[in-house]
């Protein structure tokens, strides 16, 4: 029985990019077939390493990251469910950054092999991947432009509009929003945990954020992204990324 693309998360996140026929919906479904669990905080590859597999996220919150000399961490990307963390890193032969876990998560191995079928022989899906990966580098330009010009309650606050934009778009947006510590926080706006933790609880006093258990909720989503003067274009998402819901 073919999946709907509300049903195949990585189906509904490449209808974004248009409609798939139904044998593209199938081969999907084939690609989906073996996941895997893993826990919060590992690596699913890391920084030097070859990588062998393309990974797709069906569901938890997956991180790109790099560690400065000093132990540092930067986080400089997310990927939830229906990405795909490293499409083209085979190409490059080594990983210039690492790639892992921020909750548990169930995971799928996509092959080398089955991403060049995909490619060479599904049109459809070839553009929805290309598409996805365009996305991609927009999101980190806008991050780019949340760290350089935007105040850090600012910045938390349009990553929580972001996550829940694009959570919303493949079904996905289900009671809490971010689970992550504050330390997560601050690797990812380039700030400090105990600044992290000042800015979480500014953004509680203006009742833009509720937190219980480390999970963030957006009790008004449309008073926080005028706040985070957050607008979604750079998701290319249409109507699924200006949703209040």
């Amino acid at each position: 029985m073919t999946h709907t693309p509300n049903e195949n998360v990585l189906a509904r996140k490449l209808w974004n990019a248009g409609p798939l026929d139904p044998e593209d919906l199938r081969r999907l479904d084939q690609v989906i077939a073996d996941p895997f669990e893993l826990d919060a905080r590992e690596d699913l590859i890391q920084h030097g390493e070859d990588p062998q597999n393309v990974h797709l996220v069906l569901s938890g919150m997956v991180c790109r990251y790099k560690v400065l000399p000093n132990g540092k961490r930067a986080i400089v990307a997310l990927m939830l469910p229906g990405d795909i963390c490293d499409l083209h890193v085979a190409i490059l032969g080594r990983m210039d950054h690492s790639i892992g876990t921020l909750t548990d998560c169930r995971l799928v191995k996509i092959s080398r092999r089955t991403i060049d079928d995909l490619l060479d022989n599904h049109p459809r899906i070839r553009r929805a991947l290309f598409w996805s990966t365009l996305v991609d580098e927009a999101i980190l330009r806008e991050w780019l432009v949340n760290m350089g010009r935007r105040r850090a309650d600012q910045q938390m606050a349009h990553l929580f509009c972001e996550v829940h934009a694009r959570l919303n778009a493949v079904d996905r947006m289900h009671g809490a929003l971010l689970p992550l510590t504050q330390e997560e926080l601050a690797d990812i706006l380039g700030i400090s945990s105990v600044h992290a933790q000042r800015v979480l609880s500014g953004l509680r006093k203006k009742e833009l954020v509720t937190v219980q258990d480390s999970r963030v909720a957006l009790p008004d989503i449309r008073r926080i992204r005028e706040f985070a003067q957050f607008e979604g274009d750079y998701l290319h998402l249409g109507e699924a990324a200006d949703s209040g819901d």
